[in-house]
């Protein structure tokens, strides 16, 4: 979980952590990809709007399961028009949730994306 907020970073952790995921959480790009090299996550959640978005393609490029290819990347966003969903899709998003999330929204995408 890659944000900004320390809010939307314990928030999903908690909620994730309940339901058994390892959640590992970093304030920006930087910390982020030290982060997915040292864990290769099975998928990636990014803050379209801040500063941590401008990481989203380095973070695209070097995050790898253990299993195959690369990691979802989800972009997380307080907007949800069009626009923002097809600036998502641009910088290489799979999915985009739109913030406040909900438990079952963060599940649905990691059940959509990397499975149960």
């Amino acid at each position: 979980m890659i944000d900004d907020s320390k809010t939307i970073r314990r928030t999903a952790e908690t909620l994730l952590t309940k339901e058994g995921c390892e959640v590992f959480t970093a304030v920006d790009g930087f910390d982020a990809l030290s982060k997915i090299a040292d864990h290769q996550p099975d998928i990636v959640f990014v803050d379209i709007m801040s500063r941590v978005s401008t990481a989203t393609r380095p973070v695209r490029s070097s995050s790898t399961t253990r299993s195959s290819g690369r990691s979802p990347v989800i972009m997380l966003s307080s907007k949800d028009g069009l626009f923002d969903r097809a600036r998502g899709r641009i910088v290489g998003s799979e999915h985009y949730l739109t913030k406040p999330f909900t438990k079952d929204e963060l599940l649905g995408a990691i059940e959509a994306h990397v499975g149960k």
